[in-house]
């Protein structure tokens, strides 16, 4: 067993276990599906308007290369600049590289998970740049030392109590301060560093191809100030976040504020088209815009994975997952969590080393239920287990286990050798994955087949 995997199987176990932790997660996501369905009255046709992101999302994926550089000459035209990142080490370095030739100390960054999946900010700590988040939830995480535990709210497993304890152990403050007051220490702190940050780092909910903008949808107004207080704007986008139309907003934005916080609309929604024009007074006097692959390329080349690329990042499906609710974001030692989590993670990084986040999942569908642009999640999980199978990447003990049960299976004397007692010890002692955890199977006497030869005879 890797050790990826026992340490996903050890968090999962230790979490599953942790009642207060369950508590805190139940109450912050009852919180969400209380606002969600009032945020979706907006919208006269829900299952048209999903249909229709979806078919855009398509069409987006569909002509990748096309959009791509709609968005790099239009952007262009603007005065912007485009970086294409190969992988995680391009990305870095290309970051690196902007930061010193502006002697860059310390830079400002505003949510954003692709950051997140480069470890940027411990790569700039690496190289002498302080960087700084400046979301009140990653400012909390980043304070505690932990990763973001889920895609839009970084901090839900954190009750107002473990807030608080936090600012207290790094910032010095009473322990009894209330969400209010942390909150406007927290704006008093991260004001000094906008005034001190050379660079501004933002991710981009969307990339608008006939624009050449980015958008960016977020509640607190950090990711403006980080994007037009510095002098130099770096973006770090994933390609497949491309939309062909700045008109396509106007169905994406709703999506993404109602399917993420139950909202009509986030209170603050940026296109960022450039940077400072000549007839312009306020911004950043460069925008640089880094366009990332690290896999995704990959993922587009199977035509089923490619599905998976329409994801808008609204964290529904998290907040949906039985699984997810139970060991929450942190267990599964990526990125990306939850079902779509799941779903990608094999295919951005090792099939072999990761496939067993495809197996932590129910399949029962809820995923694909309430996803926001109506991606197949739980059929991408099977097919994931089926690609670990059929390229060999799968285990071995699993692969003999299931072959001897489709034997049995397949023969129905071999199914009625051996009395109650040999079967509850083979599946009870023999192989212990379920019991680990579960009370014991127990067989019948008899099976329903020699039953019913006795009722008929």
């Amino acid at each position: 067993m890797s050790s990826v995997v026992s340490t996903f199987k050890e968090k999962s176990a230790v979490k599953a276990a942790d009642l207060k932790h369950r508590k805190t997660i139940n109450y912050n996501i009852g919180k969400y599906n209380a606002v969600v369905p009032v945020g979706m009255r907006q919208f006269a046709d829900l299952e048209f308007a999903r249909e229709k992101a979806k078919n855009i999302k398509w069409k987006a994926l569909e002509t990748l290369d096309i959009q791509l550089e709609k968005f790099e000459n239009n952007l262009l035209a603007r005065g912007g600049k485009v970086i294409w990142a190969m992988d995680t080490a391009q990305a870095c370095e290309a970051i690196l590289k902007i930061c010193r030739e502006r002697n860059c100390k310390s830079l400002v960054k505003s949510k954003s998970m692709v950051t997140e999946e480069i470890h940027l900010n411990d790569f700039l700590q690496q190289n002498g740049i302080e960087s700084v988040e400046t979301d009140l939830g990653e400012y909390i995480q980043q304070l505690d030392n932990e990763p973001p535990y889920h895609i839009v709210t970084p901090a839900m497993h954190k009750s107002k109590e473990d807030v608080a304890r936090v600012f207290h152990e790094h910032l010095q403050t009473p322990l009894d301060l209330t969400p209010e007051q942390l909150t406007l220490v927290a704006r008093e702190k991260l004001r000094k560093k906008y005034r001190e940050a050379e660079v501004g780092v933002t991710g981009a909910n969307f990339i608008i191809a006939d624009t050449g903008g980015i958008a960016v949808t977020e509640n607190e107004g950090n990711a403006r100030l980080s994007a037009s207080w510095p002098k130099t704007h770096i973006v770090v986008v994933g390609l497949e976040k491309v939309i062909p139309s700045i008109h396509d907003l106007a169905l994406f934005w709703p999506l993404l504020s109602t399917f993420g916080t139950g909202q009509q609309v986030t209170v603050y929604n940026s296109i960022i088209n450039g940077p400072k024009q000549s007839t312009e007074s306020d911004g950043p006097e460069e925008m640089y815009v880094i366009l990332l692959d690290n896999g995704r390329t990959q993922v587009l080349q199977d035509p089923v994975s490619r599905e998976s690329l329409y994801c808008i990042r609204c964290g529904a499906c998290l907040n949906a997952c039985p699984v997810y609710k139970n060991i929450g974001g942190h267990a599964y030692g990526t990125t990306y969590s939850g079902p779509i989590g799941s779903v990608i993670t094999p295919n951005l990084k090792e099939l072999g080393e990761w496939n067993h986040l495809s197996h932590a999942s129910s399949l029962c569908g809820n995923c694909t239920e309430v996803c926001a642009v109506k991606i197949n999640l739980h059929e991408l999980l099977l097919h994931n287990r089926h690609e670990t199978v059929t390229s060999g990447k799968g285990s071995a003990m699993e692969s003999i286990a299931w072959k001897a049960w489709q034997t049995g299976m397949l023969h129905r004397k071999m199914m009625n050798m051996g009395n109650h007692r040999i079967k509850n010890w083979m599946v009870n002692k023999l192989f212990k994955g379920w019991t680990g955890h579960r009370a014991d199977l127990k067989f019948p006497a008899k099976s329903f087949n020699q039953q019913w030869r006795e009722m008929i005879s």
